[in-house]
């Protein structure tokens, strides 16, 4: 017992201080997540004021500072919270004689360094896209995910507006995908994180952007706003599932973009009654349904 106490002291703290490095500059750049996250952010913000494609949504939309906590929390401050706990279960799979290698199909340690990073990023996206759906269809998931749907008035910062019960859906599906395909995080994984946050962030900006050819590839603003959009297609509990990339809406018909004027409302039926507060809207997916 008092390893599995050690592993989480551990764990924890070590979180915490490498946390706390990223803020002082004591790691390198391609590591340091909290000022990427602060560049990448600034950097859409900035295109948004410069050319927006919703004109009469003001520069500090509605919950822009709420939305701004989420990012930190949602990325640092709860990632660090539960860092503890995975590592329990690391323990717990090592002594049932799992570890990160042995469910492995492949050993990609001999491929070129960007075929590892790009079946990585194609992986790791395909199980967002499914987990993603899952949220949608089943209800006890939705009632979680309204956090991120809440959203009225669509910028960059919704990107990380989502309650922090996803991360206990998310994380262990995708540490289960890696582990059966490579077994690791292949080298330079940075690359892949910081390119899905950049996406991320385009597909909630207030930027009008489609990438051309490459829209059937990858997700882009107009697709997601869509997602997003108050009503659906009948008969549908979702459209526009893709996270970095557009192709598995594509190949599984869930893609739907009937205009681009980006002036449809945003949302879902009820959202007017749905909390307006952190502490509200992190409480509300564990209330008993009306």
């Amino acid at each position: 017992m008092n390893k599995y106490i050690d592993a989480f002291i551990n764990s924890f703290l070590g979180n915490v201080n490498w946390t706390k490095k990223m803020i002082f500059f004591e790691v390198d750049w391609e590591n340091n997540y909290f000022y990427g996250l602060i560049l990448i952010s600034l950097l859409v913000w900035l295109l948004e004021i410069l050319v927006p494609w919703r004109k009469e949504q003001s520069v500090f939309r509605k919950d822009f500072w709420l939305d701004a906590f989420y990012m930190f929390f949602n990325f640092f401050i709860f990632s660090v919270a539960i860092s503890g706990f995975y590592k329990l279960l690391e323990l717990g799979f090592a002594d049932l004689g799992i570890t990160d290698k042995s469910l492995a199909l492949f050993d990609p340690s001999g491929w070129p360094k960007w075929i590892q990073l790009v079946v990585f990023f194609v992986v790791l996206d395909f199980v967002q896209w499914f987990t993603h759906t899952l949220l949608h269809k089943f209800s006890f998931f939705w009632q979680f995910h309204k956090v991120h749907h809440s959203v009225k008035e669509m910028g960059f910062a919704a990107h990380l507006r989502y309650h922090w019960m996803e991360n206990i859906l998310y994380k262990p599906l995708k540490t289960f995908a890696v582990m059966i395909l490579f077994g690791f995080e292949p080298k330079d994984a940075y690359i892949v994180h910081f390119i899905a946050i950049t996406i991320g962030h385009f597909n909630h900006a207030n930027i009008k952007i489609t990438w051309g050819p490459l829209k059937y590839l990858i997700n882009n603003p107009v697709m997601h706003l869509y997602h997003h959009a108050y009503e659906l297609p009948e008969g549908k509990y979702g459209v526009n599932f893709g996270i970095s990339l557009s192709l598995w809406d594509y190949i599984f018909k869930t893609n739907y973009i009937p205009e681009d004027s980006g002036t449809i409302e945003i949302g879902f039926p009820g959202d007017d009654r749905f909390p307006k507060s952190f502490v509200g809207q992190n409480t509300y997916g564990f209330r008993k349904k009306e």
